[in-house]
């Protein structure tokens, strides 16, 4: 990949913070044996003092594999028809489990009382290509099927994601759209990660400099979930491919100018608006990949998540209005 020396400043304040933090530009399989441990953090820690309770349920793959689902509720009443958000976690596909930037989704459940249902699926290498997004699917089949008994509104289910989990959202709504099942109300794609082919500019701008996440990064996750690049590549594992994005749910999708995805994620958007979609599009000066989940303190971090759950609560809003005009 041809490489620059031109591409967007960071923004200060996370400069400082990226500073103190041992980046590189690669990752091997050696190396992610060794990080893999460290790509999630428990959740009780997130739970405590918190009025949430926490369940724990199972639904299977096709081929029998187990997939775990985590489940976040308010305590209290369960009867009420709560919004649902459907999470989706990143790690390039390569790491991570269902608790990572849970915290994100959680906070939706304090603001609005939403439920929450986060999914384990299988991860790459050991795992390849539409295997991951199916599992993730399941999921939603799974989270659809007892929205009553978990106090969900079916009507009002949102996937989202972060990084992978963003693209994998992006996979997972193409999917029940395409086989007609659940009718997903919307979904938030956060700095998704949605094209094997990374060979935008931005890819090219971060690709040999040290960074959260880098173009040789990318490179390697990608590979690591296509089993070295087959001809054919699924548009659900890599949205990007997908030629008709008519029908999508409203959409949220944000990025920093100073990261991998920015391209293909701008590219997404207006895609969508060109297929007579809406989507809401936030790229953020000076935002390395993952910023806000990152750095939540700093003032664009701040200022990225509370725009995001303000889009949110429109959304939400919006729902509510069209149903009460429906009576």
């Amino acid at each position: 990949m041809i490489t620059t020396t031109s591409r967007p400043g960071v923004d200060p304040e996370l400069a400082a913070l990226l500073a103190e933090m041992p980046l590189t530009s690669i990752l091997n399989a050696d190396a992610l044996a060794q990080v893999r441990p460290y790509s999630s953090a428990p959740v009780e820690p997130l739970l405590d003092g918190r009025p949430i309770d926490h369940g724990e349920f199972v639904t299977r793959a096709d081929d029998g594999m187990e997939i775990a689902l985590s489940v976040f509720r308010p305590t209290g009443d369960r009867t009420a028809s709560a919004p649902c958000i459907y999470w989706i976690h990143g790690g390039g596909m390569i790491m991570g489990d269902r608790f990572a930037n849970i915290d994100i989704p959680l906070e939706w459940l304090d603001r609005f009382g939403a439920v929450i249902v986060t999914v384990e699926y299988r991860l790459a290498p050991e795992a390849h290509g539409p295997t991951l997004v199916e599992d993730c699917y399941r999921g939603l089949l799974w989270t659809a099927k007892h929205a009553d008994a978990l106090g969900v509104d079916p009507s009002r289910i949102i996937v989202a994601g972060a990084s992978a989990g963003g693209g994998l959202a992006a996979g997972v709504t193409l999917l029940a759209r395409d086989r007609d099942t659940v009718p997903i109300a919307a979904q938030i794609l956060i700095c998704p990660m949605l094209d094997h082919r990374n060979n935008t500019t931005s890819s090219r701008q971060f690709t040999g400099v040290p960074g959260v996440w880098t173009g040789q990064t990318n490179e390697f996750a990608w590979r690591s979930v296509l089993a070295e690049l087959p001809a054919s590549v699924s548009a659900y594992i890599s949205p990007a491919l997908a030629e008709d994005l008519s029908n999508l749910p409203t959409t949220y999708i944000d990025a920093g100018t100073a990261e991998v995805f920015r391209d293909e994620d701008v590219d997404y958007a207006s895609r969508i608006w060109a297929a007579g979609g809406q989507a809401e599009l936030h790229v953020w000066a000076g935002g390395v990949h993952g910023f806000d989940a990152l750095f939540p303190q700093t003032r664009i971090g701040a200022i990225a998540r509370r725009a995001r759950t303000e889009w949110l609560i429109r959304t939400l809003d919006g729902m509510s209005a069209e149903r009460g005009g429906k009576r």
